[in-house]
């Protein structure tokens, strides 16, 4: 079984939502790893915040943790829920066929009943499968939460931001696509 902690990034018209993919063992020590990376003061790594330098150091230092991280992106106007919603929903189906036990999403507040609404509709189609708890949590509350944000951020930005987090890219579906 895994866990999956998941956050978002949107790119001009095209939406991301990453998924930090960790076995059960890992979870503490990678927390560990990922708040070490703060800096004094520092209660969360919000990556479109930091300065390039430090986004370069953490990127990598993120490369290298034992995570998997699967990218969910399709293209999106002005109201970026409905894309959302559609990663979310392709999102669930993958996580089910994975064996993931736990899935903590990024708050978005008030937003966060459009998530609740397509993960029940997504859990009720596989009911034999619906072992998956999941919860939505500010990024303070879950170092592993950064990961996907990291990665999500990384992923949209292209070019050497993309090299950089390849290393735990595991899988990226485009929404666009059949």
């Amino acid at each position: 079984t895994v866990h999956a902690f998941v956050d978002e990034s949107q790119r001009g018209s095209r939406y991301y939502l990453a998924a930090a993919i960790v076995e059960p063992a890992r979870l503490g020590p990678t927390r560990r790893a990922l708040r070490a990376l703060l800096m004094p003061g520092q209660r969360e790594i919000h990556f479109c915040k930091e300065k390039p330098p430090r986004q370069r150091s953490v990127s990598d230092a993120v490369a290298r943790l034992p995570v998997k991280v699967r990218i969910y992106h399709r293209t999106c106007g002005r109201q970026n829920e409905p894309a959302r919603q559609q990663c979310v929903s392709a999102m669930v189906r993958d996580l089910l066929d994975i064996d993931a036990r736990r899935l903590v999403i990024d708050s978005r507040d008030e937003r966060d009943m459009h998530d609740q609404r397509t993960l029940h509709e997504a859990l009720v189609k596989r009911p034999q499968e619906s072992s998956l708890v999941y919860e939505h949590g500010p990024s303070t509350g879950d170092a592993l939460l950064w990961i996907a944000d990291v990665a999500a951020w990384c992923y949209g930005a292209g070019g050497s931001w993309r090299t950089r987090i390849n290393p735990i890219i595991g899988a990226v579906h485009d929404g666009d696509r059949p």
